[in-house]
């Protein structure tokens, strides 16, 4: 294919331009929050159902927001130099001012009175279908952003826009996206009817489609239309996205995008991804969407993550309401990500050529852990790609801690650069005993037990029981208190609060579980879900009540010295077992993983 019929392919302006960014717009199936999308101000409003905005005399429209500013500082990092332009599409006469907001400005900013950024276009311009506007940018600091406000000088409309170049791609990326289901009939069918609604309107239909994997056998869609469905085995989401994988690359596609089944993403971050990948000058590029906590979708759970002894979460609580803490944001991800980055598989999308090691079967949660540290990608976030998913405040449970240990404790051992010795591995232990223990929460203990026992059992165990089948129902058999069930009325919140002091005191204790007549002593407390990481609240506290973010369901765990000491003491065994086998199993671990990544295990595993 030539470079003028990619660039044709590219194209959906009809001028010529290529919309390298388009913009993207609330929408009822994914966040009807305004502000992470654009700033109105005066007669200018949002229509969900039509789309665009319309606006009276005076309205104005700004967007340094997260989900339409343009990040040129990535482009330029990633693609290079490439001349840049502004379309817009709508009717009536309109002031148009573009700015380019830079770091060093922004920074600058903070002590001095000082505009944060340049203006570089500024004219009224008359609208009446498609408008571009060629843009001239100077040499400029390498983490800048580009922004527009448009005010109205009558009634008027602005229709959409998005951010352009002439300049054609330098490759044309196949790219499937890989979605993998277990029993969400509804779910999945929404998206598949969404994405085909998408694709037939796109001008990449002919590089875009996507697989669904059904682990639960359960869909009876019909493909088509760029959509195929394929039957899988049960072995979680790591077996689900290996099966997509390992398709995409039969189908002899260049890339895979793996994303969740109920895609709650804007199609337009589909664009976004193919635009990136299509210019990106580095062929092991790999593009990781943020999430977007269900609960609050103004707010950032994580635009990427890092694992050290625990999964740490990038621009935690980010409120992407506010301007300063996007540009913020996106400033500081335009340099390379910090050692130990991964990206989650609600979106992640990677160049099929650089795998070389495939997921590990974990099953769920780990294994786009692994997957990104065993392979050898660079990484971007982008503005506006993103996720919204239900909070992990609610999900967490047993099963997920033994999930949790598990899969760390498998890095640790596995990836070489990852180790961290046994006195490394005391450390996150102790994190995990502590997070149980101060708040009574001896199921999760438990499971913590389980999964180190697990581990040290050896990797050929994870081969075994790759469906985790056992696994699931003794986890349900040891769930006995942390168990959500229904309250017809919430009760009022109870907080707990102690001076620095008597937390102090009391965390030797560990809350109190090594003072004598401890069953006794102590408070009730009732916090919401949110709060289960925050300790202060629940030290002298003798029993605790949680409620989940709607209130509508709580559970109720109480100080037990004989569970304390039972699990304790077993935590301790395990870990002078690890100490003590240390490097047996260590190396036993380093020498299984390529052969439980490697074509041949997941092939038999699936039956392919």
């Amino acid at each position: 294919m030539t470079m003028q019929a990619m660039a044709a392919t590219a194209d959906e302006s009809g001028d010529g331009a290529i919309i390298i960014q388009p913009a993207i717009w609330p929408e009822r199936a994914v966040s009807t929050q305004e502000l992470p999308y654009v700033v109105l101000d005066g007669a200018a409003g949002l229509s969900l159902d039509l789309g665009g905005i319309t606006f009276g005399a005076g309205g104005t429209a700004r967007t340094d927001t997260y989900f339409n500013l343009f990040n040129l500082g990535k482009w330029r990092r990633f693609c290079g130099d490439m001349p840049l332009g502004l379309q817009l599409r709508g009717q009536g006469r309109f002031h148009l001012t573009i700015f380019m907001a830079a770091d060093l400005q922004f920074q600058m900013r903070q002590v001095e009175d000082s505009p944060f950024a340049d203006r570089i276009f500024g004219e009224t311009v008359t609208l009446d279908g498609l408008l571009t506007v060629p843009l001239t940018i100077a040499q400029v600091d390498p983490r800048c952003v580009l922004f527009f406000v448009i005010t109205a000088l009558g009634d008027g409309r602005l229709d959409d826009f998005g951010w352009t170049t002439s300049t054609p791609p330098r490759q044309r990326p196949d790219l499937v996206l890989s979605v993998t289901t277990f029993r969400r009939e509804a779910e999945v069918m929404a998206t598949m009817d969404r994405f085909r609604r998408f694709r037939a309107a796109s001008r990449l239909r002919d590089h875009i489609r996507m697989f669904v994997i059904d682990n639960g056998r359960s869909v009876t869609a019909i493909d088509g239309d760029g959509v195929t469905l394929f039957g899988n085995a049960n072995l979680g989401g790591a077996g689900g996205f290996t099966r997509g994988l390992l398709e995409a690359q039969a189908a002899g596609a260049t890339h895979c995008l793996f994303m969740d089944d109920d895609a709650s993403v804007h199609m337009g971050a589909v664009t976004r991804t193919w635009m990136m990948l299509a210019y990106s000058r580095d062929p092991k590029l790999a593009v990781a969407g943020a999430m977007l906590d269900g609960d609050s979708r103004w707010q950032m759970w994580e635009n990427g993550a890092t694992f050290h002894r625990g999964c740490r979460p990038l621009y935690h609580h980010a409120d992407l309401r506010r301007a300063d803490t996007v540009l913020a944001m996106e400033f500081a991800t335009t340099d390379p990500v910090p050692q130990g980055f991964y990206g989650g598989w609600w979106y992640f999308a990677f160049p099929l050529a650089q795998v070389t090691s495939l997921p590990f079967p974990f099953f769920v949660r780990g294994d786009d852990v692994s997957f990104s540290l065993a392979n050898d990608f660079s990484f971007v976030t982008l503005p506006g790609v993103a996720s919204v998913q239900q909070s992990f405040i609610d999900k967490a449970s047993p099963t997920t801690w033994y999930l949790d240990m598990r899969s760390h404790l498998a890095h640790h051992l596995s990836l070489k650069d990852k180790d961290v010795g046994w006195w490394g591995l005391q450390r996150m232990f102790l994190g995990f005993y502590l997070r149980t223990v101060l708040r009574f929460h001896y199921d999760s203990l438990s499971a913590v037990n389980l999964a180190i026992e697990d581990v040290l059992r050896g990797p050929e165990f994870f081969a075994e029981t790759a469906d985790m089948a056992q696994r699931r129902g003794d986890l349900k058999a040891l769930t006995t208190t942390e168990v959500w069930a229904p309250v017809v009325y919430a009760p009022q919140l109870r907080r707990g609060w102690l001076n620095r002091p008597m937390r102090m005191l009391l965390l030797l204790t560990l809350n109190g579980h090594l003072l004598p007549l401890s069953t006794w002593l102590g408070t009730r407390l009732t916090l919401p879900a949110i709060s289960r990481e925050d300790f202060r609240l629940m030290y002298g506290a003798r029993e605790i009540t949680f409620l989940n973010a709607q209130r509508t369901a709580s559970y109720t765990v109480r100080r037990d010295r004989r569970r304390f000491w039972r699990e304790s003491l077993r935590l301790l065994r395990n870990t002078l077992r690890l100490r003590r086998d240390y490097d047996r199993i260590a190396t036993q671990w380093r020498s299984a993983y390529p052969t439980l990544t490697g074509r041949a295990f997941w092939a038999d595993k699936l039956g392919l």
